[in-house]
């Protein structure tokens, strides 16, 4: 059975970000493949529609899918209007599902609402389509304060890996949630969160613990 893996990158990024952690998900013998979008010309939901014709492309029976911040609400979108999707798992890393506080403190000030540009619409302000995806959907959360929203002194005044707070990562459509010592970018860099990626899209479960969805 081919398997595949894409990654879809967060705000104000490329893609490139993820290198290692796909480079690891290669190693653990996944086809990673990245999609490309941007964050800030396109809303959430035309992202969404080009995400369902890229998945479209790929000769895969199985398309994991692994979404980092913004990614992570592109997918939620995917799935609300293509929900005819191949099998797979989804990871969500750092995801503000319910909404991103500095999303919207920096939205509150015309000087600072531009930096997130249309990425707001239905996006980083809370107001995404319900999951309607039937499968393992999976969060792994950042808990070191360490990001661009304590950087622009914004940071959630919870706990969370200092853009995202831990709050912002819950939602009853997680299957399965996660925290981890990390930052936000670092989430992306870290052995063991990679590690755990890799486990959740093999059997649905963060320590590789076989379920039964």
């Amino acid at each position: 059975m081919r398997e595949a893996v894409v990654y879809i990158h967060g705000l104000w990024m490329t893609g490139l970000e993820m290198n290692l952690l796909a480079h690891r998900l290669s190693r653990q013998g996944f086809a990673v493949h990245r999609f490309r979008y941007s964050s800030i010309l396109a809303t959430p939901e035309d992202n969404a529609a080009w995400l369902d014709a890229y998945l479209r492309t790929l000769d895969a029976d199985v398309v994991h899918l692994v979404g980092h911040s913004l990614g992570g609400l592109v997918i939620m979108h995917l799935f609300h209007r293509f929900p005819l999707q191949r099998p797979g798992r989804v990871v969500m890393l750092g995801t503000p599902v319910s909404g991103s506080g500095v999303a919207a403190s920096l939205a509150r000030s015309p000087l600072s609402r531009w930096t997130l540009g249309r990425s707001i619409q239905r996006g980083l302000l809370g107001d995404v389509p319900r999951w309607k995806g039937a499968r393992d959907l999976g969060m792994i959360a950042g808990a070191r304060g360490l990001g661009v929203g304590r950087a622009l002194g914004a940071a959630p005044p919870g706990e969370g890996d200092g853009t995202v707070d831990l709050r912002e990562t819950w939602s009853d459509a997680v299957t399965a949630h996660l925290t981890v010592p990390y930052s936000h970018f670092t989430l992306l860099t870290a052995r063991p969160v990679a590690q755990a990626v890799a486990n959740f899209l093999r059997t649905g479960d963060f320590a590789g613990r076989t379920t039964h969805s």
